[in-house]
């Protein structure tokens, strides 16, 4: 693929707090990230809230900020950086949401932004389990059975219907909280 010359200054976003032994892939692919941007020669603009990460070491990126990972904080550094371009994908569900809230904020717009590495509607098609297992099926990729359930009945029918062991999994999910694994009645 060849190289887009109109990336000069990209901004990662990082994944915030994690827990020891969990999301260090975030790290690394950051730091990796970062790595591989500034020898093409793009400038790397770094948020992170974790300052006990890789990837915030100041030789990672030309400029680190420890901030909180929310929209201000993102408008007050595409204010004082002339950023072109965003990369959400390097900091798990945490960046991931960011993005799609200065998103629909309109923040990347507003500030000549374009997103790399994956668009709006591939987060959603991805994190939204109803439109992902539809897509599925429209390119007739087989899936174990599921459904969505938006309330205890809706999934109470789910399991009498498949039967246990169940795996529950919520949408839009941070480091896989709230997945089970249900092996009877009574744990479900």
């Amino acid at each position: 693929m060849p190289k887009d010359k109109s990336i000069r200054s990209v901004l990662l976003i990082g994944s915030g707090p994690i827990v020891i032994g969990q999301a260090c892939e975030f790290d690394y692919s950051g730091s990796q990230a970062a790595r591989s941007l500034r020898e093409e020669g793009v400038e790397v603009v770094l948020i992170n809230s974790n300052p006990a990460t890789i990837m915030t070491d100041p030789v990672v990126a030309d400029h680190v900020y420890l901030e909180p990972l929310e929209p201000a904080s993102i408008e007050k550094i595409l204010q004082k950086h002339n950023i072109d371009s965003v990369l959400p994908t390097m900091g798990g569900q945490t960046a991931l949401n960011l993005c799609i809230q200065c998103d629909e904020m309109g923040l990347w717009e507003e500030h000549g932004v374009q997103m790399i590495g994956v668009d709006i509607a591939a987060i959603e098609i991805t994190e939204n389990r109803e439109k992902f297992r539809k897509l599925m099926g429209q390119l007739d990729i087989a899936m174990a059975p599921q459904a969505t359930a938006k309330s205890f009945l809706e999934g109470k029918e789910a399991a009498q219907i498949f039967g246990f062991p169940l795996c529950i999994r919520p949408s839009y999910t941070l480091g896989g909280s709230g997945a089970s694994i249900i092996h009877d009645p009574e744990e479900f």
